[in-house]
């Protein structure tokens, strides 16, 4: 697209590192503005009212993520081929290769597992009495359970998270921090690319995927990008939540007087800490052809940034949508997307959330924090550090 749109715009700088700590009065200004905001500065739509939203998610006829779902040319070619920037029929056979390892019923299976290794984590660190929520328990958590269920070797472990963060970052506008990640995401495909089938655990996913290529289900050269598509999306969700779900309930122990009281609260309190601190910020999609969202023409070939964040905060949806409740239990909210593209590790997540949520509540009576380290990255919204002290149940 060249020049600007005719349209409602707004000159509003959403990467800075003011608006990358605290990013939603940007959000509500864009929600407040139109269903549709044009931002010169990225040449880009946005769209920030949680019906908007969640209608465009479900129309990917219209709404393709097949052009790339960042804000700069290098991303968007680098994550061709991987599932959140494919379209069917592509995208359809890309998810189904590790569909039934995804299902319920395959979650059901890991759940005793999982449990014992959440338990594991949180007895010791509730019984030394202060540790870190993000380094010592966010982070340490998921990271084994996803490498060891794609059946990583564990040469290169270490750096899975720092290219992650990097694989996100690097999808926000031209910039320092965009050219800062880039390579790091170069790193990460180059390590993926490293790793040969035989090194993958027998039975893991990663081993599934080479040989779906083997069986002619999907192309060879689809396995990397596959394979990076699961390994950074199966970790920042989990990570960030349950790092806010300690920052939240320090700050509101009432909230968490409910969880303990009442473990049935447990996954409403997990949704909720999703909703009101979305992880991913943004998806993009582009227009293919000329759309109207409530009434707002967007020409064929526009980029629309997608704010999922804004839209679990629209309170035209939500109900004082600013306040921690963990008896809302907002099931539909947008952390994990919707429609095609929706989260496919989600069952994974939320399993995962559940059993560290579990653990404390059989243990923790207060959680007392620090001053949170927040994390700046382009895509996605979280903690890097959060002092915790923990006063044990009786």
């Amino acid at each position: 697209m060249t020049g600007i749109p005719d349209g409602p715009s707004l000159d509003l700088d959403l990467f800075s590192d003011d608006a990358l700590t605290d990013p939603f009065p940007g959000y509500q200004l864009i929600r407040d503005t139109a269903p549709a905001v044009y931002l010169p500065r990225y040449r880009s739509w946005a769209m920030g009212r949680y019906a908007d939203v969640r209608a465009a998610l479900g129309d990917w006829e219209s709404f393709s993520s097949a052009q790339g779902i960042g804000l700069n040319d290098l991303a968007n070619a680098a994550t061709q081929g991987m599932i959140i920037a494919t379209d069917p029929p592509e995208h359809d056979k890309l998810r189904n290769v590790l569909a039934a390892r995804l299902s319920p019923k395959a979650i059901r299976n890991l759940k005793a597992d999982i449990e014992r290794r959440a338990d594991e984590l949180v007895e010791p660190l509730v019984r030394q009495g202060s540790f870190d929520a993000v380094g010592d328990l966010a982070r340490a958590f998921p990271i084994s359970i996803v490498l060891d269920l794609i059946g990583l070797p564990q040469d290169g472990r270490d750096k899975v998270l720092g290219w992650a963060d990097a694989a996100f970052s690097a999808s926000g506008p031209p910039g320092p921090r965009t050219d800062a990640a880039f390579p790091l995401l170069q790193d990460q495909l180059a390590y993926l690319s490293s790793v040969q089938p035989d090194q993958l655990t027998p039975g893991s996913m990663g081993r599934a995927i080479y040989d779906a290529a083997a069986a002619g289900e999907i192309r060879q050269e689809s396995c990397v990008p596959l394979m990076s598509a699961y390994v950074t999306a199966g970790l920042d969700t989990t990570i960030n939540a349950i790092s806010n779900a300690v920052w939240y309930f320090a700050r509101d122990p009432e909230q968490w007087d409910l969880v303990r009281a009442d473990h049935s609260l447990i996954p409403g309190a997990f949704n909720e800490v999703l909703r009101i601190e979305a992880p991913v910020q943004f998806f993009c999609r582009v227009a293919t052809r000329d759309v109207e969202v409530d009434g707002q023409r967007l020409a064929a070939g526009s980029r629309v940034m997608m704010l999922y964040a804004s839209a679990n905060r629209d309170e035209r949806k939500w109900q004082d949508p600013d306040r921690f409740d963990v008896t809302r239990n907002p099931v539909d909210h947008l952390a994990f997307g919707y429609g095609m593209h929706g989260c496919a590790g989600q069952g994974l997540a939320r399993l995962e959330g559940h059993s560290i949520l579990g653990a404390l509540a059989r243990r923790v009576e207060r959680f007392e924090v620090g001053t949170p380290v927040r994390r700046i990255n382009q895509l996605i919204r979280g903690l890097d550090g959060l002092p915790t002290t923990v006063v044990p149940a009786a």
